[in-house]
């Protein structure tokens, strides 16, 4: 018996069979017949109900493949810099932060970014040392592979001038004192970050809840974690007190725990409907904005670095080992690269381990994807591996990006058209805390490639532009297949599970730069609402 239909919508099933409908019915926690309005409307019984959705348009629910999401849940609440655009208002914010918290307390995260102040310039300790006398600070840039640390949290992680930069990290000093100027980059954040204390489980969930209903609000039904066992152990906390999550949560963990996963004789994915184990999370490099992307040719603004391989890649072969060992285990694999160098890298290993073990169906990974060489970019499709990106990245990054790596290298970054060209797949995320969780916005910067500075109205290597199709797809159907779940979610038909999302405007019809304005009126996951606002 229909328990809920929705009618009158202008839906996008993603099913070749039937692209376009009116309603939906649901039964329970699974979609029970698509069609026309007057269809629908038959399947419903007295006791069912029937919302109107008013000619809206009606998605899949977004699936956003890459997220650090319970960190998400405790960044809505954390000192908020991202748009600190001068080194008074930097300083400014955290000064006020150090007076809510009281004295003891550290001031993390922030997501500042550099690249907004006039001139351009990495913050330092002296910035904030004296309006944070009795407050560790350890703020992280956007993009998480650099943070800036005050001196109390320097002397606390016992970091001095004499101490060595680890393998995969540096330790920035000043030119002429050789003192550390408080950034620290991939690796030697560690130095700072294993000694910040851990939060409680209560806090944790009081952070997931805030996740949750931020994802809700943006039409998200189900998140790819990148984490670690102890943010699983939060959503088993509140399954077994809840019965249930609003989010479905498919957990990578690292891939340095593949003994573990290997020995208890996981497959890929392993869990049910609302919380799994997809498979493991690698790192091969940085990032760019912190100059850590591992390029085969320096920095143009900065000649002495070609960026950094990451600490997982040390011992040389280390990372060739672990995924050997996973492709045994049957395990997914996604690995993080970024520069040109990295992602050569991961492949060369990919179709080593591939080549060695034969074919099956891994669905690989590599999370962003974002520098590639032109003769690297038709091996996704030839190797089947899934292009795991971030739309908003590109309209970010792309205000600077061609100062760091010149126009030659500019023209092949986040070559989504490329990349779907060459037979790839291309799973779209948001990589929030380091990006807005937002799919909307991820699909306003695949389909214009409008730079956030306004600079490039036309877009940033308009070429690579995407349709809003493809787009869409990228937060529906192919990130279902990118988590062995296209036979579950990510389209719309009988059988499917009832996961929906209505948008107040039909951004297939509209002009492509008003898709940034478009939002979510109403989320629906497993036939619940979870969000309703204006419908």
């Amino acid at each position: 018996m229909t328990d809920l239909a929705l009618i009158n919508g202008r839906i996008w099933t993603g099913r070749p069979s039937l692209p376009w409908a009116e309603a939906v019915a649901i039964t329970g926690d699974r979609i029970t017949a698509v069609g026309s309005s007057d269809e629908i409307k038959d399947h419903v019984p007295s006791t069912g109900e029937i919302i109107g959705a008013g000619g809206r348009l009606i998605l899949p629910g977004f699936i956003d493949c890459h997220t650090h999401f319970l960190a998400g849940g405790f960044g809505l609440s954390a000192i908020q810099l991202r748009d600190a655009a001068s080194r008074e208002e930097f300083a400014l914010r955290i000064k006020q932060k150090a007076g809510q918290l009281g004295p003891g307390r550290w001031i993390t995260q922030g997501s500042w970014d550099h690249q907004r102040f006039d001139p351009p310039e990495l913050p330092r300790r002296e910035w904030i040392d004296a309006v944070t006398p009795r407050n560790p600070v350890c703020v992280n840039r956007l993009d998480c592979h650099m943070v800036l640390a005050n001196g109390l949290a320097l002397e606390l992680a016992g970091i001095s001038r004499s101490t060595a930069s680890p393998s995969g990290g540096e330790i920035i000093r000043d030119q002429e004192t050789g003192e550390p100027t408080g950034i620290l980059k991939d690796a030697a954040m560690e130095l700072v970050t294993k000694i910040i204390p851990e939060p409680d489980m209560a806090e944790k969930i009081e952070a997931a809840g805030q996740a949750f209903r931020h994802a809700a609000e943006n039409g998200v039904t189900s998140v790819h974690e990148m984490a670690d066992a102890s943010s699983l152990e939060v959503y088993q906390e509140i399954i077994a007190n809840r019965g249930a999550l609003p989010v479905r949560i498919n957990v990578y963990i690292p891939i340095t725990e593949v003994g573990l996963l290997s020995a208890l004789k996981l497959k890929s994915p392993f869990g049910g409907l609302f919380l799994k184990i997809g498979g493991l999370k690698g790192f091969s490099d940085g990032s760019l904005g912190s100059s850590t992307a591992c390029f085969f040719e320096p920095y143009s603004d900065d000649p002495s670095t070609s960026g950094l391989f990451h600490e997982q890649m040390y011992p040389e072969g280390i990372m060739e080992k672990r995924v050997r060992e996973a492709d045994r285990a049957g395990l997914q694999v996604a690995i993080h690269a970024i520069g040109d160098r990295a992602n050569k890298t991961v492949l060369d290993i990919f179709e080593k381990v591939m080549s060695e073990s034969g074919p099956r169906d891994r669905r690989w990974r590599i999370e962003h994807a974002q520098h590639l060489r032109p003769a690297d970019v038709e091996r996704f499709g030839r190797l089947d591996v899934i292009a795991s990106v971030q739309p908003y990245h590109q309209i970010d990054d792309s205000r600077w990006a061609e100062k760091k790596i010149g126009p030659a290298r500019a023209e092949w970054a986040y070559a989504f058209k490329s990349l779907l060209d060459s037979g790839a797949r291309l799973a779209f995320g948001s990589d929030w805390t380091v990006a807005p969780l937002d799919p909307l916005a991820g699909i306003y910067a695949a389909v214009t490639r409008r730079t956030l500075d306004g600079k490039k109205p036309g877009g940033w290597y308009p070429e690579q532009k995407l349709t809003v199709e493809q787009a869409v797809r990228g937060y529906t159907v192919d990130a279902a297949y990118a988590e062995f779940a296209e036979n579950e979610k990510g389209s719309l038909a009988p059988g499917m599970l009832a996961d929906l999302v209505v948008v107040d405007r039909d951004i297939f019809r509209i002009p492509a730069e008003e898709i940034a304005g478009a939002g979510v009126v109403m989320t629906m996951v497993g036939g619940r609402v979870v969000f309703r606002r204006g419908l």
